[in-house]
């Protein structure tokens, strides 16, 4: 019997705790601490489940409260599969790369690959979707979702997928893909991305504001042309493009901004700052978009 091929934690200790039940419990309190603040806020849709999410990758103690927003709105959501679209911040490759592995390893636990939801989605766009370890091997971007998606679901799995180069093209061919594969409600869509990088404070919200008015308007085109122009930044534009590509074509259109700060509102040092963002995207009830 062939072995599992397991990807083992690389930044457990460094991004999130190493030790299970101080893990767990970190994250159960952003959770909670999020989902109370949630209830404080009028009008903000907590019923209708999201097909995505848009959340940050950088260590709890910055962007944990962020990114806990977005999991916190999943809680009740039985989905069967997180699709989540990576940058790759360690390696640059051309294309799209595909865990060819069977599962993640963290501190909680294996969470299993979807082979099957892969295999659906290696028959689409080959040569530029591949099966590989390019991206995974050392990339923080898709292991720091894992103990969230652990804690509110624990029988889900995942398909993990990294853009080793996010130009435009590839950002439309992704978007097409993720369409086709999500294409029930047990499949969720997760765009891992950063925003603004070592400016200061004011500088940074204004960068990030850009960012966030193409996520409300799902404007994926647009929020790439902003970032080629440095209008904005975001280091997983290219996965946000592709998940809001994806979220159009398969009609989710109610988009909720849950959170938004920068490493400065946490640390109080606010010279070189990082922004954060997480948003749900939901099939819109309203009507507000055909």
């Amino acid at each position: 019997m062939k072995a599992m091929q397991i990807r083992p934690p690389a930044v457990s200790g460094l991004f999130y705790p190493a030790d299970p039940t101080l893990l767990a419990l970190n994250v159960d309190g952003m959770l909670e601490a999020q989902t109370v603040a949630a209830e404080h806020i009028a009008g903000r849709d907590l019923t209708t489940p999201p097909r995505a999410i848009i959340v940050p990758h950088a260590g709890y103690a910055y962007s944990g409260p962020t990114a806990a927003a977005a999991y916190a709105r999943l809680r009740g959501y039985a989905f069967r599969t997180a699709v989540i679209v990576s940058p790759s911040h360690r390696e640059y490759f051309s294309g799209i790369s595909v865990y060819d592995g069977d599962a993640y390893r963290t501190p909680l636990g294996l969470i299993n690959v979807d082979v099957e939801l892969r295999e659906r989605l290696l028959m689409q766009f080959k040569g530029v979707i591949r099966q590989s370890q390019l991206g995974h091997r050392d990339e923080h971007a898709v292991e720091v979702h894992l103990p969230f998606i652990q804690r509110i679901n624990p029988e889900a799995k995942i398909l993990p997928i990294v853009m080793g180069d996010q130009r435009g093209e590839y950002c439309t061919i992704l978007g097409k893909a993720l369409a086709r594969i999500a294409d029930d409600d047990g499949v969720l869509l997760i765009a891992s991305s950063d925003l603004s990088h070592f400016h200061q404070q004011e500088e940074a919200e204004e960068l990030d504001k850009v960012v966030a008015n193409h996520v409300r308007e799902i404007q994926p085109a647009k929020l790439l042309d902003d970032i080629a122009a440095k209008r904005c930044e975001a280091c997983g534009g290219g996965p946000i493009a592709a998940v809001l590509s994806a979220c159009l074509q398969l009609g989710a259109s109610n988009v909720s901004i849950l959170h938004q700060c920068t490493s400065g509102d946490i640390s109080g040092e606010t010279r070189r700052v990082v922004g954060y963002l997480s948003a749900a995207i939901a099939a819109d009830t309203a009507g507000r978009r055909p």
